[in-house]
């Protein structure tokens, strides 16, 4: 076995191992309960990021560990076309060739997207593969495979006779570099620093009204006034008529109480094509819509002499036409929302267009009532909170995308008489006028359309296939809480919509992976870390451990290298036991027979720890789980049991060692499946070299297939409370050698102090002792003296440890001198902290965890400060 942990021989090997054998792929007439997911669809334009790797281990976690206890599990793969980004890849490439979409045609340009697709569509795949996802790899799926798109058009027609989705005028949000609409969700708010410009409206009588608008350029567009009704200052203007500055056109002044009385003046100017509140407003009247900025982000025929001018170059000279005309009074500085795409940061323009539209309201009320009545549970619980608010408020969604890669709308227009047609296939003659002038619609479904049947379309629907009855619904959702609205919420809708039951049972919601400082990671920052990188440099397994260890419900990680470094050398530390183990040891056929403390102590920890760790998991408690592994191996199993087995192994009997040997082996086994979900490469490597008989009760091939460790019959809580005692000791010892710079035993005797009840106990342990210690002890009871003349003792519970150092290789002088210099300075940095914990100032606005730090540093300032006390003492006692 080699000496170090190479993960670079081991990850390519059992994975396609596990591949070949089809242990991924569930069986259709098992007896087994099924258990199932679907992947949240990586774009196919991306890679895989730090968000990925933590999405995919958590779900690789939950998939190997329900297989483990012996359900059937199906994790459905796949990638999601991702129409806009797609889209602009794509086109990036045929600029290069000195090209464009529109130069080569619609045809063509699909024809390009599908080769760019089977190119390179199939890196994230190959990515997540490398992760150690357990996916059913023989189902992947692609949002606009065959059978997906005949699961769009069917949704769509039903959606469509149903009375669900209608096309009309509407206010939406626009990309004019993108060139589609978007919905509310797919534009990122942001607060940026704006003006507030302030414009006098002359009055159709005398004087005039003055306005506050961010926005100039869409005064070309005004309607109406508003005040609201029950303000005074402008009560005598209701039913008034204003005129449009530059344009002369003659609006009313209306009253509506969405006018906020303390913004700018309180007069609101109405722009119905150009904002959303306003639209709504303007239906309520009746008042004609303008629209006076057209798809490219340039002004229309209605603008009249700033017509062809880009939006913002049109404000500035709007501006000057109001100074010349004496119509401007003012700009100051105002921090306005702006919303960008969130493709390309773009500024979007609300606009008015005809689009396709999904009457929401009735799918929300069943989506949200299935929350309500806990037929699906969201996972940390405070989720729901976003999830109601959303459903609560939500607005038509606007499904159609005025781009060339997605699912084609299924509706074709007759071009003599108007009329629209919702079809699968293209009809031969209108069934109105019979004309056979039919063009199809030219506009695609929003990529999130398709998504939304992502949990019943992947297994098959709208044929009924076995896949479906046995595994929808999905057991378990994992994705990130900034798709809820986007994603979550619509397969909800669509879901109880379509197969009248929730697409899954729970969703586990996790959080951001950032940067150590807590900074979002991002190219321009330079603060990404890559996983493909980090799995090259430190394995798969550290990097999965690490991102498990850290993912506590509810909170972000703040993720750096030197993290996952560290838990790299916990790899290595299950290596280097495990070698120690399969190497050194001699094990026999027989039973497991726990003879000495250690032994049922550590029999005892297994079974506790299995009882934790499996709690962990079934409770979605990730970080406690990898805490219960880490602490387990190396605080326990390593640090105490091994070393301990050690003097079996070298210095005792054949029995003695071949009887630590296996309870090594059982242990080790154990822990490896237990350790399998989260570090499935290392697990699988060593449990593979463990000698059958100890895999016997597992009967399979492969640790992946066997079952999950249990709790067996060896409970000892009295032998183990006793070896809590004797580490307790040692410990102690161990600390005073530090104290004292004790470098040489020979001749060090420790005495140990222990009630009477339990004194055997730790007299028959005594070679534990010496053997960790290197010190000889004897064991009395009672309580030691109140002080023992050049003897250092310490209290341990009901316990207490003594050294006398008479005799000993101590260097007293310099020991001393040492101690009270280390004492000055702990003293020194005692009162710097006592001080500062008793600053009103600073308990009263410093953060919770920033207090309990200095809490902890300080006392651990005042511990060591009595040690040192002690020692100058003692030490000077000696010197006398």
């Amino acid at each position: 076995m080699e000496k170090a942990y190479n993960h670079k021989d081991t990850e390519g090997k059992w994975y396609s191992f596990w591949e070949k054998n089809k242990f991924f792929t569930p069986g259709l007439n098992s007896k087994k309960p099924p258990f199932s997911m679907v992947i949240p669809p990586p774009n196919v334009t991306g890679s895989l990021h730090m968000g990925h790797a933590l999405n995919n281990t958590i779900q690789d976690i939950v998939a190997r560990f329900k297989r483990m206890k012996g359900f059937e599990v199906l994790w459905i793969p796949g990638t999601d076309h991702a129409g806009i980004a797609t889209q602009n890849v794509v086109e990036r490439e045929l600029a290069k060739e000195g090209l464009s979409r529109e130069k080569i045609g619609r045809d063509e340009f699909i024809e390009r997207v599908w080769k760019w697709k089977e190119e390179y569509g199939s890196r994230i795949i190959y990515q997540l593969k490398k992760l150690g996802a357990s996916c059913d790899w023989t189902r992947e799926r692609f949002t606009m495979d065959k059978g997906l798109s005949r699961a769009v058009r069917e949704v769509f027609i039903k959606l469509w006779k149903d009375g669900l989705i209608y096309r009309g005028d509407y206010i939406i949000n626009w990309c004019p570099r993108c060139k589609t609409a978007l919905a509310d969700i797919e534009v990122e708010q942001s607060q940026e620093s704006g003006k507030l410009y302030y414009v006098k409206y002359p009055l159709e009588e005398e004087g005039h009204l003055t306005v506050a608008t961010t926005r100039p350029e869409t005064i070309l567009g005004d309607t109406a006034l508003a005040v609201n009704p029950e303000d005074e200052r402008y009560l005598k203007y209701h039913g008034k008529y204003a005129i449009v500055p530059i344009m002369g056109r003659r609006i009313p002044i209306i009253t509506h109480p969405y006018v906020e009385k303390e913004f700018g003046t309180g007069v609101l100017k109405i722009t119905p094509a150009h904002d959303f509140n306003d639209f709504e407003i303007a239906r309520n009247y009746n008042l004609p819509a303008v629209k006076v900025i057209d798809e490219e982000g340039k002004m229309t025929f209605s603008a009249g002499e700033f017509k062809g001018l880009e939006r913002f170059e049109a404000r500035e000279k709007i501006i000057e036409a109001l100074l010349r005309e004496g119509l401007f009074e003012r700009a100051e500085n105002y921090e306005i929302i702006l919303g960008r795409c969130y493709r390309c940061k773009t500024i979007v323009e609300p606009l008015l267009s005809k689009q396709w539209f999904v009457k929401t309201k009735p799918l929300a009320e069943e989506a949200l009532k299935a929350v309500q009545e806990g037929k699906t549970i969201f996972i940390p619980k405070m989720w729901t909170v976003g999830y109601y608010h959303w459903l609560e408020n939500i607005r038509d969604w606007c499904i159609s995308r005025q781009i060339w890669w997605g699912h084609r709308i299924p509706a074709y227009h007759c071009s003599d008489c108007g009329n629209i047609m919702v079809r699968k296939i293209k009809p031969k003659k209108c069934n109105s006028c019979k004309g056979e002038n039919i063009k199809e619609d030219e506009d695609v479904l929003d990529t999130w359309f398709s998504s939304a049947l992502w949990p019943f379309s992947t297994l098959g629907w709208p044929r009924k296939t076995k896949e479906l009855k046995i595994f929808y619904p999905t057991s378990l959702l994992v994705t990130g809480f900034d798709i809820i609205t986007f994603w979550v919420a619509r397969m909800m809708m669509m879901g109880l919509y379509i197969m009248k039951d929730v697409p899954f049972r729970e969703v586990y919601i996790h959080a951001l992976v950032r940067d150590a400082e807590g900074q979002k990671m991002s190219k321009t920052k330079g603060n990404v870390i890559d996983p493909l990188d980090m799995m090259e440099k430190y394995g798969t397994d550290a990097l999965r451990f690490t991102l498990t260890a850290m993912t506590a419900q509810g909170r972000d990680i703040k993720l750096s290298e030197q993290r996952i470094e560290g838990y790299k050398h916990f790899i290595n530390k299950i290596w280097n036991a495990s070698r120690f183990i399969l190497t050194s040891c001699k094990p026999s056929e027989e039973e497991i027979i726990p003879v000495s403390v250690e032994d049922k102590w550590i029999l005892t920890r297994l079974n506790e720890t299995i009882e934790k760790a499996e709690k962990s998991l079934e409770e979605y408690e990730f970080n406690i789980y990898a805490q219960e592994l880490y602490n387990f191996l190396w605080k326990e199993f390593c640090d105490w049991y091994i070393e301990i087995a050690k003097y079996h192994i070298y210095k005792g009997d054949e029995k003695e060692c071949r009887n630590t040997s296996n309870i090594l082996f059982y242990v080790l086994e154990k822990f490896l499946r237990l350790a399998h979900p989260v570090i499935p490469f290392i697990t699988e490597e060593i449990w593979q070299r463990i000698p059958l008989n100890f895999r016997r009760n597992s009967g399979n091939k492969s640790i992946m297939m066997s079952p999950f460790p249990e709790k067996d019959g060896h409970e000892f809580k009295r032998e183990a409370e006793i070896f809590e005692k004797i580490k307790k000791i040692v410990t102690a010892i161990r600390n005073i050698k530090t104290d004292y710079n004790i470098k040489e035993e020979k001749g060090a005797l420790c005495k140990i102090w222990a009630p009477e009840i339990i004194g055997k106990e730790i007299k028959d342990a005594l070679y534990i002792i010496f053997h960790l210690t290197g010190i000889e002890g004897e064991v009395a009871h009672g309580k030691p003296e109140k002080e023992i003349l050049n003897t250092v003792v310490r209290e341990i519970d009901d316990m207490a440890v003594g050294i006398n150092l008479e005799g000993l290789i101590i260097n007293i002088e310099n020991e001393i001198k040492k101690a009270e210099g280390e004492l000055k300075k702990a003293e020194e940095e005692l009162s710097f902290l006592m001080k500062k914990l008793s600053n009103e100032n600073f308990i009263s606005k410093a953060p919770q965890e920033v207090i309990k730090k200095t809490e902890d540093e300080a006392s651990l300032l005042s511990q060591r400060v009595n040690v040192l006390k002690e020692k100058i003492k003692i030490l000077s006692g000696m010197k006398k």
